[in-house]
This record gives structure tokens, sequence and C-alpha cells, in this order.
């Protein structure tokens, strides 16, 4: 069966081709924060405020070690972070897993940040230049652990479907 991990920044389009490759391919679909939520009876943004960033990183490493190890066939998407801590990363690597890099450029990610409205906790209503900086910051930062994923799939100027089909032809 398939095990499937998205990983790539915030506004990549994770849970969106999460929840749509579920219905192509009839694999169920996860998503990590979803599922962080569901067990701990918060928001991650009331997580981060309440315990900070290294209890919401044990928690959210915790929920990904339990998914991937007790679930035979799923589609994951992780948060933007979740590969940079705790060795998450290797979850990527391993044998039974098809992860998949949704690699979205800056002018992208800002653009996708701003048409949403942003309660991201990160964030903080940045806006214009400084949102700008910060995501290309960030994302430089997270790249490494982004490309460890066993394939990427850039998502600039593609429909939804297009990057489903895109994925679905990977295995």
């Amino acid at each position: 069966m398939k095990k499937i991990i998205l990983c790539g920044y915030m506004a990549s389009g994770k849970t969106t081709i999460a929840r749509l490759l579920a219905q192509a391919s009839g694999i169920t679909s996860f998503d990590l924060d979803a599922i962080i939520e569901e067990q701990t009876g918060k928001t991650i943004a009331t997580i981060f405020e309440e315990e900070g960033e290294i209890q919401f990183r044990k928690k959210e490493h915790l929920a990904l070690k339990e998914i991937v190890n007790n679930n035979e066939a799923f589609i994951l998407s992780l948060g933007g972070g979740t590969p940079c801590y705790a060795n998450n990363h290797e979850f990527l690597q391993r044998d039974d897993v098809l992860s998949i890099y949704l690699k979205t450029s800056v002018p992208e990610i800002v653009n996708r940040i701003e048409l949403q409205g942003s309660n991201r906790p990160m964030l903080n209503g940045m806006k214009g230049e400084e949102l700008t900086e910060f995501v290309a910051k960030h994302l430089f930062d997270r790249s490494y652990y982004y490309m460890q994923a066993k394939h990427r799939v850039t998502t600039d100027g593609k429909t939804s479907e297009n990057i489903v089909n895109e994925i679905m032809s990977l295995f």
C-alpha cells in the first residue's frame, strides 16, 4: 500500500492537494495539524500561545510517528515546519514512504497568503515587503529539509488538478 507524505512551505497547497489526491486515488488523507488539534482539543495557534513551540513540536513529532507507523496506506499533509524539527525529515526518506515536496516560489506563496488573509500565527499580520522578506528567509532556512523528500512537484502556474495528476503519475 501507499504511504504518501506531502511537505512544503505554508500556502503551498499541501492540505488541498492531499484532499483532492485522496478523492482521486481512494486513499484516506490526514492533515497533521488537524490531527494535533483533535488530539489536544486546542488550535495550533492556542498550543503555540499557551505551551510554546517546543511543546507543539513534541506533539507534532509524536503524531507523525503514530500515523506513519500505525497505518498501511494514507496521504498525509504535514505542517510547513514539520520536516525541520525532531529529525522528522527522516520520515520523508523511509523506504515505505512516497514523499513529495510541493515546491512553490516566494512570490506565489506571498500572493496566496495575501489572498487567503492571514490567520497564520507566525505571520502576525505581516504584509508587503515585510511578508516577502520573512517568507524568502524562512523558505531558504527550511529548503534543506523539504529537499529530503523523494520527489519535487512545482506548483506555480498549475491547477490543483494538474498537480494531483503529476503526483498520481509517481505511484
